[in-house]
């Protein structure tokens, strides 16, 4: 039998995934090459033998995106798996053309084909958009299931950006194991809310790996609680889905790959920032889950935010620093530190495109409608440096951290600064806590 050649088209997270639930050890296929966009250096290099399986004993080289029209025609491709998620429906069916212009099919995996079931009961934590809201829901999930005296376990969408090998399965009981994993910012942004707030969060590559070792953590896991990232849906068969969608980017759940999807399989939907967006965005997004979703429940709810000192916004030139891939993929124009500044009577928001060095200079060239707004890209060592150096040269008074962690202990900030905070905060009926009450209930979980 001849082999389809086949390439999948990534971003170091879903395409790892949908290789080993789908391709490992699949006699039918070879997988030639992975390409990689949205995250910066993460192509030349290869996903290795280790984890690739016994069909490939050198290896998967991993190459950019650009490069894939000349992979297709050099290997005679039969397939790509598009493998990466938070992207309009429009640049989805332009690769798509790509694609087929060059001759081979392009293909979408399902989660009927890489969902991976838990022995464990498994709440599923998704979204529309990048910047939705998802972490402080999974938080405030997690601190309900807590307050029921449950031991929960979450797991993070994959981050892997690093050494693969060493990145197979991470677990993360302390802030100590972040440095240990040689964490990112933007690791760090999703990890250590959850290691504060003392529950253990795995997150890796090998994501059969990782569920089999958070069932038996040693701390005990009665739930699983998947921490989606970007729009991606779980990795893991889900008992209960909750898709947060963002008033503030109206109609984008019904335009984006895979937002839409988490949008149709949610059992319940939280409507996230009604506090801070338009009633007639609000109004759009009720619409449009009325329309394709009829069946789920629906929350509403906000982030309302607090500073340490706002004294240090009052009346001042600030520089707003953000999550970096809220503001780049994600698109937004508005976060939790742009927030701060209007609520808090900053005198202006300066922008930081005078002041950029390096890597920052180039994540400007590539996402030119950011705004206002410094993304704190850190997804290596020169970003770090280089945030750290436009911080510096930045011409403000004041800076306001919007990230979920504390920048001043992973970088050097030479002006006053202060962190922004915030958390879900549900308005009426029903809330998380009554949908919570049932999936209790009808597993036997109540302690």
């Amino acid at each position: 039998m001849n082999k389809k050649n086949v390439i999948i088209i990534g971003a170091a997270g879903r395409d790892f995934h949908n290789f080993n639930t789908y391709f490992r050890d699949n006699e039918q296929f070879n997988v030639v090459a992975f390409t990689a966009a949205q995250i910066p250096d993460i192509d030349d290099r290869k996903y290795p033998a280790e984890l690739a399986g016994k069909l490939y004993p050198d290896g998967i080289p991993i190459v950019a995106e650009k490069e894939l029209d000349e992979l297709i025609k050099k290997y005679q491709v039969s397939d790509c798996i598009f493998s990466y998620s938070d992207v309009a429906y429009r640049k989805v069916m332009s690769v798509s053309a790509q694609v087929n212009a060059a001759g081979a099919n392009f293909m979408l995996l399902g989660p009927g084909q890489t969902m991976i079931k838990s022995t464990k009961p498994v709440i599923a934590v998704c979204a529309t958009r990048t910047g939705c809201g998802k972490s402080q829901t999974s938080r405030k999930v997690i601190e309900l299931l807590m307050e029921k005296g449950l031991k929960v376990v979450a797991v993070r969408h994959p981050m892997p950006y690093g050494n693969l090998i060493e990145q197979k399965v991470q677990r993360f009981a302390t802030i100590e194991d972040l440095k240990k994993h040689k964490c990112t910012i933007e690791e760090m942004e999703e990890y250590e809310p959850h290691v504060a707030r003392g529950n253990v969060i795995y997150a890796g590559v090998d994501y059969e790996a990782i569920i089999r070792a958070a069932e038996k953590d040693p701390n005990g896991c009665d739930v699983i609680l998947w921490d989606g990232g970007n729009n991606d849906f779980s990795f893991y068969k889900p008992d209960l889905t909750i898709t947060v969608a963002d008033p503030h980017r109206a109609g984008n759940e019904l335009s984006y790959y895979p937002g839409e999807v988490n949008l149709r399989m949610a059992d319940v939907v939280v409507i996230n920032k009604i506090d801070t967006a338009t009633p007639e965005g609000v109004q759009t997004v009720r619409e449009n889950i009325q329309k394709v979703n009829p069946r789920a429940i629906v929350i509403d709810g906000a982030s309302p935010i607090k500073v340490d000192n706002p004294d240090i916004i009052n009346g001042k030139r600030v520089l707003v620093v953000e999550d970096g891939p809220t503001l780049t993929h994600g698109e937004m124009k508005i976060g939790a530190g742009t927030v701060a500044a209007q609520k808090y009577g900053a005198a202006e928001c300066i922008d930081p495109r005078p002041y950029t060095v390096g890597k920052l200079s180039e994540t400007f060239n590539i996402y030119p409608n950011i705004g206002k707004l410094l993304p704190a890209m850190g997804y290596g060592e020169q970003q770090v440096k280089d945030l750290e150096a436009t911080i510096e040269n930045a011409d403000c008074d004041s800076v306001i951290i919007g990230t979920p962690i504390d920048l001043n202990r992973i970088i050097k900030i030479n002006k006053p600064n202060t962190r922004v905070y915030y958390d879900l905060q549900e308005i009426g009926r029903p809330n998380l806590q009554d949908i919570l009450k049932d999936f209790l209930k009808s597993h036997q979980l109540h302690k």
